[in-house]
């Protein structure tokens, strides 16, 4: 099983969109720890949107959607009504 998970920074409010084959709160607890530069610079974070894929694939394709303009928009929509 293969996740994409969207986090919002409790710090400034900027999104994180990313893939991964552990759980979306596994993956959160190693982004507020600062894995990563961006996570690292705008920590702390907060789960708010997860969705489960199959296969690294397909998560993939979704991930690289939702960093487009159209995804952008449509995470914006959803997360609106939240």
């Amino acid at each position: 099983m293969s996740y994409v998970y969207v986090l919002k920074s409790l710090k400034n409010g900027k999104r994180y969109v990313g893939s991964t084959d552990l759980l979306p709160e596994e993956r959160l607890k190693k982004h507020n720890y600062g894995s990563n530069q961006f996570t690292k610079r705008n920590g702390p974070f907060e789960l708010v949107h997860q969705e489960s894929y199959s296969n690294k694939t397909e998560a993939r394709k979704r991930e690289n959607f939702l960093k487009s303009g159209a995804g952008r928009k449509y995470l914006d929509k959803i997360l609106e009504q939240k």
